[in-house]
């Protein structure tokens, strides 16, 4: 028998997935196993780099042992990670302290402290604010520490024992793959000179690379094969724009979930908020990425049937088939309403976390499903509002592949075709980090020539919806209105936060 399976990890936020494919995608297995975050302080959020081991531990022995395929057939793995999930470390792999996972914002301060040092806009999240937050705060865990890694390179090293760096990760680090060398000047100027040097660069590896093979170790704690083949994976992010069938330029990957992320891929850098993590080559040799990100989607969906459906739980009908039901047969515009998704502020295109979310049109004639059509279609604004960002940049999108929750909605997304006006897929299998993971294992193994050859054949389209003649007319007439609410009312809505935010102080 031989070696026929790839096994696919997605270490999520809040659990890691395991997924068992064929060479040709087909899904054979699947097991999650959750992991706690812990939040010490307002803007903090932590996780224990160990929680993930015991997670991989668990997921991989129960898929191989509900699939009941043995462990000599499994040729090969890799792992999509959450990124800027930054681990210190001594050099046997110890955590000195938890993990500062991405949605950490403690470094708020330091990456103001950094724009004014060298005029990088870098996120809260990214590795250098995270890491002059512990030089200043924490600095004996700073010193004690051998090795900065993230998730990603944490967990290769747990599976191989030696440490590497990938290119999808340090990109954001300020690593460029095609110079093979790190922005020095720029670590000097923020007084993170020493970082460069932790950081585990003696083997660097491109998404599908080959790395090695598990250690005798790592083998027996998984259940696996010593020989089992270990191949570099990356971000969560942009393994699922493999996972979603994006190999490259013309098409939008649109990760759904509590949060919608857009990304294309690009000949030339795109977006430039920051120049240190412009990133060439980062995911597919010869390709930049770029992206964009509404911070509420299906959350707010999420918020308004925990707080406003709760009379509908327990019925011969979910709820939201009850609502998207309903919600089809309104009109287009929901008679009226027009809803801005900032719930949580905004993320692109404006950068502004002051800003809210609202209602506009409500009548007495307005019913909860005129409501959640109205909030559909503001989400579906909001991410028109990111590919208007792309078009404006010269980038044509021909198509949208979708996955995660809104893939779930029929409704959902003939309203995203009908708004932007392009066709959107959706690919059979929803565990896309899982199954780009897996497409990474196979080309390492050498099962496919390239990471694009291996996604064109194991990505399939379940469903595919073409906008609607005629509808596009009548939104952008609507999206036109929601486009005016941000410049109108900036100065409103911030103003009125703030008045919030003071009552809070007494």
């Amino acid at each position: 028998m031989g070696r026929d399976i790839l096994v696919g990890i997605d270490g999520g936020t809040g659990s890691l997935r395991v997924g068992l494919y064929g060479l040709n995608g087909e899904r054979l297995g699947f097991a999650s196993t959750d992991y706690a975050t812990r939040h010490p302080h307002p803007g903090w959020a932590e996780q224990s780099p160990d929680d993930w081991w015991n997670a991989l531990k668990t997921g991989i022995r129960s898929v191989m042992e509900t699939t009941g395929i043995p462990k000599e057939r499994i040729l090969g793995l890799a792992a999509a990670t959450t990124s800027c999930s930054v681990v210190l470390c001594k050099k046997d792999g110890t955590p000195v302290r938890d993990c500062l996972i991405w949605m950490d914002v403690r470094a708020s301060r330091e990456v103001l402290d950094i724009a004014e040092l060298t005029g990088e806009r870098l996120s809260a999240e990214w590795m250098p604010g995270k890491l002059l937050w512990l030089k200043r705060n924490e600095r004996r865990n700073y010193d004690e520490a051998d090795v900065f890694c993230e998730y990603q390179d944490w967990l290769t090293f747990r599976l191989t024992g030696e440490w590497s760096m990938n290119i999808n990760n340090s990109c954001n680090w300020g690593y460029n793959a095609r110079d093979g060398r790190f922005a020095e000047a720029f670590y000097r100027a923020v007084g993170l000179e020493e970082a460069v040097g932790k950081f585990p660069r003696e083997r660097v590896y491109a998404v599908g690379d080959r790395i090695g093979t598990l250690s005798r170790e790592a083998a027996d704690e998984l259940g696996l094969d010593p020989q089992t083949l270990v191949a570099q994976g990356g971000i969560d992010s942009s393994i699922a724009v493999l996972g979603m069938g994006v190999c490259e330029p013309g098409k939008v990957a649109l990760i759904t979930g509590s949060s919608n992320l857009a990304m294309v891929l690009t000949e030339e850098p795109m977006f430039h908020e920051a120049g240190i993590n412009a990133g060439p080559d980062n995911l597919l040799k010869g390709y930049y990425t770029a992206y964009r990100g509404q911070v509420s989607s299906g959350s707010i969906l999420s918020w308004y049937r925990r707080e406003f459906c709760r009379d509908l739980e327990g019925g011969k009908e979910s709820p939201f088939d009850l609502l998207n039901r309903e919600a089809a047969a309104l009109p287009i515009g929901s008679e009226g309403l027009v809803v801005l998704d900032y719930w949580q502020g905004n993320r692109h295109p404006y950068l502004d976390s002051k800003v809210r979310g609202m209602f506009y049109g409500m009548s007495l004639h307005h019913t909860r499903a005129h409501m959640y059509r109205a909030l559909m279609e503001g989400i579906a604004y909001g991410t028109e509002n990111l590919l208007a960002q792309f078009r404006d940049n010269g980038f044509p999108i021909r198509e949208i592949n979708v996955a995660g929750g809104t893939a779930n909605s029929d409704v959902f997304l003939q309203i995203h075709a009908d708004v932007s006006n392009v066709a959107v897929n959706v690919p059979e299998d929803h565990q896309a980090p899982c199954l780009g993971a897996a497409i990474c294992a196979a080309a390492a193994a050498g099962v496919y020539p390239s990471l694009q050859d291996g996604t064109r054949a194991m990505v399939k389209i379940a469903k595919r919806y073409e906008p609607v003649p005629g509808h596009h007319s009548q939104y952008r007439a609507f999206f036109g209105q929601y486009r005016k609410i941000y410049p109108e009312f900036k100065e409103w809505m911030r103003d009125t936060t703030d008045l919030y935010l003071r009552s809070l102080e007494g």
